[in-house]
């Protein structure tokens, strides 16, 4: 056999502490056919500064779609099903770097997915520039070896394979065709290289994570021994291994047969399908009846098709899917949203989710029985979702499985006539409902009833669209998208339903209060500057005041939120006015030419406005601006006191009442904002940030000038306009 060996690698991620899923960095690899050796490389390693403590990074594995984790230990939503996922752990501690190798022998072809994060989020909101987060990146790389000419087994043909030793098991391959109903596979004549009775073991399946399924059987001695399938995976190729158990260097014989149980289908004419299809997305064409729907078939054509539902394993409804938007597709039945379901055979749907890009959704099935149209009471319908191939014998086993997966079982009643069911991240295959009608006493009494059951299924990005307290996200690894809930207010849980640490209305109402009302404290501060005459520093504090105001109102997580404008508009004029409310406050005390303050008030307005663009929440935003005011005053200061002679400001009442408290109140305040506030004190600590800015300017802004008068403003426009009069009439006389 010829092995050829292949290598994927992708680009580094940085990890993030994990709050959401979208904290999990995610890697997404596609392994080729005829696959006998997949070796995951993992590499993860950290930071050499002072702030890089020893770390455990978590890593989960999962083929088909990407791996459903729950690493804060939440609840998920009612009906989701949950499988957990199979991941390992990677600890750095000493060593800068880690390196592991994950082996998978005869790995499944497709789309496989590793997502990995760190430790759970400390909740602790950190200025962006204050300090430095320790980076811990994670790079994975792929190894697969592939077998080149893996031998073929036609069905009903035995063909003759030989193990040249233990060393080296044979790997072939069986294509199974659709409605394929069960698969037989035998093994004969297993004789050793010196005629002596021979142990082999055959393994029938791929390696599927976090579950699998593979089949496996041990052949000892000249018996044939053989091993059934129920329902094996419709059109896709199946792979055997058989290795032997026997010495070294001692080849084996065997014959392989693989044969197939076939699964006649039936379903209702696809012409009157495709006629119902065109009355129901056109209406009804002039002329016609103007029923939608397909038309009744005539006492004949009706007796043919029971006679046809009797002779066939399942019946199939015809279904269209329909694409509305990214991980968003809905299906519906051309026969109508209600389908008959009997005891005779299982009612097959096909729900397909194939394309490689439908994996990062959530798939909803929810069935609702019709009572008024339920012949018999004691009946109850049973289903079962399942993928790559359906489940046919529902009235024989109820464990909802087939030949390689593990369904998702449902049913309703006339005591329960709702069910639903949702799958995370459903895999990438052929899904398939399956329904039948089940009586207690037997199936005799069910031949001639017949249930109606009303069948919604659909595929959405984040169930309930993560309800009031989530927000449903599209993220994004290359060219693959999928979706994640974030959630608010205290809520958690994939779907944002698990009310444990949940905030109450009344918090939520509270903090909103404290968040806007704290505002209020830039009256005193606009007060003392429209009474010291400083218009324009009032304006840019009523500006603050209101932004501020209305953005904590439209940022809350929970209901109470009020949005006068778009969100991000309402941030940037919040973030604008915080940081020039600290321009002009600095600018006013260095006490400059009123020409040069204006100047510079304005230059640094426009250039602030530009910095916020390109950085909303750096931190130098705000430092650098106040940093270069401070040098400003501080030159102004010295000018003012060496031309005095003495220091300035002179008066140490203005130090001690004034300058003091407004200094140590900024203080206070950047240190809460720069280091106090978490996720879960936000509310308060940010208020008190919002009292002790809007004193601490209330303090600081210098007193008016000796020779004006509070209010002379309004003086001198009526002084001014009686000299234009006194003006205007001398001028008169002379003319």
């Amino acid at each position: 056999s010829l092995y050829v060996s292949e290598y994927f690698s992708q680009s580094a991620q940085k990890l993030s502490f994990y709050s959401w899923y979208g904290n999990a960095k995610l890697f997404h690899f596609h392994v080729p056919e005829d696959t006998v050796l997949l070796r995951w490389l993992l590499q993860a390693s950290r930071g050499k500064g002072p702030e890089c403590t020893n770390m455990e990074i978590t890593v989960h594995f999962r083929y088909g779609a990407p791996p459903v984790i729950n690493p804060l230990g939440t609840r998920f939503p009612v009906n989701a099903t949950v499988r957990p996922s199979y991941n390992i752990s990677l600890t750095l501690s000493s060593a800068v770097q880690n390196t592991t190798f994950v082996n998978v022998t005869t790995p499944a072809a497709g789309d496989w997915f590793i997502a990995a994060h760190l430790p759970e989020a400390a909740g602790r909101i950190e200025v962006k520039g204050f300090s430095t987060p320790c980076p811990y990146m994670f790079q994975a790389d792929m190894f697969v070896l592939r077998l080149t000419d893996m031998p073929v087994l036609e069905p009903g043909v035995a063909v003759p394979q030989t193990i040249v030793s233990p060393a080296k098991p044979l790997h072939v391959k069986v294509f199974v065709p659709k409605h394929a109903a069960g698969m037989r596979f035998e093994l004969r004549s297993c004789v050793t290289g010196e005629q002596k009775a021979c142990a082999v073991r055959v393994v029938l399946g791929s390696i599927t994570l976090p579950q699998s399924f593979q089949r496996i059987i041990t052949c000892t001695g000249n018996v044939n021994c053989s091993l059934a399938l129920e329902s094996p995976p419709w059109e896709k190729w199946l792979q055997i291994m058989v290795e032997s158990l026997g010495t070294a260097n001692a080849s084996v014989s065997v014959e392989m047969l693989a044969t197939f149980t076939a699964c006649r289908p039936g379903s209702t004419s696809s012409f009157i399908n495709f006629s119902s299809l065109n009355q129901s997305q056109t209406g009804p064409r002039p002329g016609s009846t103007g029923a939608v729907g397909s038309p009744p078939l005539p006492a004949g054509e009706a007796l043919r098709n029971v006679s046809t539902q009797r002779s066939s394993c399942v019946q199939n409804q015809p279904v269209v899917r329909e694409d509305l938007d990214v991980v968003s597709v809905r299906y519906r039945l051309l026969n109508g949203p209600s389908v008959p379901v009997r005891s005779i055979s299982p009612t097959l749907l096909l729900l397909n989710l194939n394309t490689g890009m439908d994996s990062g959704g959530s798939l909803v099935v929810s069935l609702l029985l019709n009572k008024t149209a339920v012949s018999l009471a004691n009946g109850t319908v049973v289903a079962c979702v399942s993928a790559a191939s359906p489940v046919l014998s529902l009235n024989a086993t109820h464990n909802c499985s087939t030949a390689f997966f593990q369904g998702y079982p449902l049913s309703v009643s006339t005591s329960s006539a709702e069910a639903m069911l949702i799958v995370l991240y459903p895999q990438t295959d052929d899904w398939f409902l399956s329904l039948q009608l089940i009586c207690p006493k037997g199936q005799g009494e069910c031949n001639t009833a017949e249930a109606k059951v009303t069948i919604f299924a659909y595929l959405t990005p984040c169930f309930n669209d993560c309800g009031p307290y989530g927000q449903c996200s599209l993220l994004r690894r290359h060219g693959y998208l999928y979706a994640g809930c974030s959630c608010k207010a205290g809520w958690g849980g994939w779907s944002c339903t698990d009310d444990t640490k949940a905030q109450s209305v009344g918090a939520q109402n509270l903090a909103t209060l404290l968040l806007t009302l704290s505002n209020l404290m830039f009256l005193p501060a606009i007060a003392v500057a429209v009474y010291r005459y400083y218009l324009v520093e009032a304006s840019v504090y009523t500006y603050t005041m209101f932004f501020s105001t209305f953005y904590h109102a439209c940022d809350q997580p929970g209901i109470a939120v009020v949005c006068i404008m778009d969100y991000d508009t309402l941030q940037y004029c919040d973030f604008l006015g915080s940081v020039v409310s600290i321009w002009v406050t600095i600018l006013c005390m260095s006490r400059v030419k009123k020409i040069l303050k204006y100047v510079l008030f304005l230059l640094g307005t426009l250039l602030i406005a530009m910095s916020l663009q390109l950085d909303r929440r750096g931190v130098w935003n705000m430092m650098g601006p106040c940093l270069f005011a401070l040098v400003i005053m501080i030159a102004a200061w010295v000018y003012h006191g060496v031309k005095r002679r003495r220091c300035y400001p002179s008066s140490w009442k203005r130090w001690v009442f004034y300058l003091l408290p407004g200094i140590t109140l900024a203080f206070i305040a950047i240190s809460v904002y720069a280091f106090m506030e978490t996720n879960e004190n936000y509310f308060y600590t940010h208020s008190i940030w919002h009292v002790l800015v809007a004193s601490s300017v209330a303090f600081l802004l210098p007193p008016r000038d000796k020779h004006k008068k509070p209010w002379a403003w309004s003086q001198k426009l009526t002084c001014r306009y009686q000299i234009c009069q006194n003006d205007r009439e001398e001028l008169y006389a002379v003319t």
